[in-house]
Order: structure tokens, then sequence, then C-alpha cells
């Protein structure tokens, strides 16, 4: 293909993300592979894929060390037919930078990981993980003897009402540094050169994200960093939790005015929080304390983007969450991800009719459970085939699977997918 053949391919990505997002029916199903911290693949995956497609032997980079999701480079995006590319925060979830790799070895596998990711072995054969890289304070992550990923290890100082300031958990919220700024811009900027859709994490707009409560990226968390003790705490210290919240807000609006101001146009989704409300069977809490607790904020910020902004918003919430939809779209969101088909109440049909002209579903496409790790290729395809019938018609969907593909999932699993969301294209 020439380059400028290429680039007119890439540029109709684009267009057919814009148009999915428009709710309008576009050439194809848009899919995204790689895009956001919730729509990832496997470091493990990622490697399987490039051998698989005869792509360059070398080592995957990691960018994103928590959940060990590796950078999908330009070569297998194009083999996979990828059309969005994501930009990531200067940082990762550990507080270093995503810069200077070097090479690791896990499970047998051999990728490249940022520089500062420094580890130890513990006495039970654990890997542990540093805050910044740093090996002279406690370790903030574990990942267990054999495990693909890291699991935040929860350092509680003791907790004295009489004295929580809501300052506290609010270390991690800053004005944003004129090095993340210029991180932000050449990102988007290289990005937006691919002729792909673009989707940025910006951070700083996730309220309550209990992957972020525990501050795996803090040397030494203070304030409520226990899992239990915050959701316990959502209830018995719910006006200390506002008072976090609306500082946080504030920040996060300072922040993306600046960000706007430095990337511009060029973004088309923004992930602006992944907490999740829903369990499999079940939800974490009421409507009415959703509505009291969580809307206001994100109806502030998703009020502030679509002032101001041609962004959408991007909103993650595993589990049964098809009573918080209506809430959800009132608050502003554009976008529900994973859509977790599987979880009670959220059948795909029934989520189509209901929503599906008023939110777009990123995910969905294929089950990360049971049929995409267990399945046989023929029941991949046909899961797929089936949830494209459903989702595609009338715009509003982006191809990806529920969650991130997880490490030990079968790449003809995973081919059977990707070939399944083609064959459907062909169809239209």
């Amino acid at each position: 293909m020439s380059t400028g053949a290429a680039v007119q391919a890439s540029t109709a990505s684009r267009q057919r993300l814009l148009a999915m997002l428009r709710h309008e029916q576009p050439d194809r199903i848009p899919i995204d592979f790689g895009g956001s911290s919730v729509t990832g693949v496997h470091a493990s995956c990622v490697a399987a894929l490039r051998d698989y497609y005869g792509l360059e032997n070398r080592p995957v980079r990691v960018h994103e060390p928590f959940q060990m999701l590796a950078v999908i480079e330009e070569d297998l995006r194009a083999a996979m037919g990828v059309d969005v590319v994501g930009v990531f925060a200067r940082n990762t979830m550990f507080g270093f930078p995503a810069e200077r790799w070097k090479s690791w070895s896990f499970n047998g596998l051999e990728v490249l990981v940022p520089g500062d990711f420094n580890t130890a072995i513990d006495a039970r054969g654990d890997t542990l993980i540093y805050p910044e890289g740093d090996t002279t304070v406690p370790p903030s992550g574990r990942m267990p003897q054999g495990g693909y990923f890291f699991d935040s290890i929860v350092r509680q100082e003791p907790i004295d009402d009489e004295r929580l300031n809501p300052e506290d958990n609010l270390e991690e919220f800053k004005p944003i540094t004129q090095q993340d700024l210029d991180h932000l811009a050449f990102a988007v900027r290289d990005a937006a050169a691919t002729g792909a859709g673009v989707i940025a994490g910006f951070g700083g707009t996730a309220f309550g994200d209990i992957a972020l409560v525990p501050g795996p990226f803090l040397k030494h968390p203070k304030g409520i960093r226990d899992v239990t003790e915050w959701y316990i705490s959502t209830r018995s210290r719910r006006i200390y939790i506002h008072k976090v919240f609306e500082r946080q807000c504030e920040i996060a609006i300072q922040n993306l005015e600046r960000i706007y101001a430095a990337v511009g146009d060029n973004v088309h989704a923004v992930f602006i929080c992944g907490t999740d409300f829903g369990t499999q069977t079940s939800a974490f809490c009421s409507v009415e304390t959703l509505r009291d607790l969580y809307f206001p904020y994100y109806k502030r910020v998703n009020d502030w983007i679509h002032a101001h902004t041609p962004w959408r918003t991007f909103k993650h919430s595993c589990g049964a969450v098809s009573k918080f939809i209506p809430t959800f779209i009132e608050a502003g969101f554009d976008i529900l991800n994973p859509v977790q088909c599987s979880a009670a109440g959220m059948e795909p049909e029934k989520l189509k009719a209901e929503f599906g002209d008023r939110i777009v579903f990123w995910g969905g496409g294929v089950d990360t459970q049971k049929v995409l790790p267990f399945g046989t290729p023929a029941e991949v395809r046909e899961q797929v085939l089936r949830r494209c019938d459903i989702f595609a018609p009338g715009g509003g969907f982006v191809f990806n699977t529920i969650h991130n593909v997880q490490a030990g999932t079968p790449v003809e699993n995973i081919i059977a997918m990707l070939d399944a969301v083609h064959e459907f294209n062909a169809r239209v």
C-alpha cells in the first residue's frame, strides 16, 4: 500500500469512529484494542498475536504495568484492523513514567518495561513492585508467584476520625505540570497523525475508583486507603467523601482547561472514570447513593467538557449496571464500557432497545469470563456475530471485548474474534 493510500485508509478509521459516536451508521463497526486501560490486551497475548501475524520478532512494551497491558504497535494495529489509538498520562499506575525501556521476564516471557519498574522477590516467591520505582519505601503492588498482573498492597495508616483531613485523600490530585502537558500534547499529535480515532486518559476525574484508592503510585499514602474502609466511608463518612470529591472536581476542571489548550480537538473520546458500580448479580450501591455522592461531580466535569470541547466522555463500570444507565446519561456520559452482558439485567437486546440511541456501547463484543478464554473458536465466532447483529444497527457501538483480553486466552480464539468482526463488517 502506498503512503497516500495508507493515510487515506487510516483516516477512514477516524471517520468511522466519529460516525459511531454520533449514532450514525458508518461503513463498518470501528474496533478498539489497546486504546485504554480497560480495552487493552495482556502482554502475553500481544506477543502471541505478533507471532501469529508474522510481525517483527521483538519484546512487547508493557505500558500499563498494573494489569501488564502491552502497547499495540502500528504494525499489529494494521494486522488486527484496529481503528482507535490511545493516549495515556505520562505516569503509570505505580507513579513512574513509561519511558527508558528495559528488559524484564515473567512466566517465561521477555517484555520491555519502564526504567523505574523496580521489583523484588519476597519469601513466598511473589514479585513486589515499588511506587515511583523507589525501593527504599514499602512496595505498593504484588504479583503472586506464577501470576500475570499486580494487585495493590493496602498501606492503611491508623484512622483517627477526629483528625481525618480530606487533604490526605487529595495528595494525588494536583495542578498538572508543564512536563505532563508537554507529554500529552506530543502523544495526541502522534496519535492524530495515524488517522485513527483517538481516545485519551488524562487522569484526575475518577471519583472513588477503587483501583486508585489504595494509591499504588504514592510512597506513603495518607487518608482512607483500605478498600473496605473506603466503601464503608461512602456511607458512614459521606460528608468527608463529598469534601474530597468537591476539591478533586475543582482541580480536575482547572487541569482540563489547560489540557484542552494543549491538545485541542484531536481527541475524540476521553476516559473520565473507572469507578465500578455493579457486581455480577447486583450493585455496590443504590441509585440514590449514585445520585447523591457521584452524580454532581460527574455532571460538572461532563458539562464543562461538552461546553468547551468536542470530546465525548467515556464511563467504565463493570457488572450489573442497567439501573444506573439513565443516571449515567443524565450526568452527561456519552459512552458506556465494558457492557458486561453476562451480568444480571445486562442482556444486549435489552440494552440496545432501551439505551442504544442515547449512549454508545464501547465493548460487549464477546465475553472474557468464559467464551473468549475457554470456548472454542466456533463459539467465539457465534457470540461475536450475534453481538454485532444486536449492537451495530444505527451506530453507537465500538467493538471491544468485555474488559481487557486476559493472559492465557488462546490466540486462535482472539483471531476467531477478530475474523468474526471483519466477517460481519464485510456484509455491511
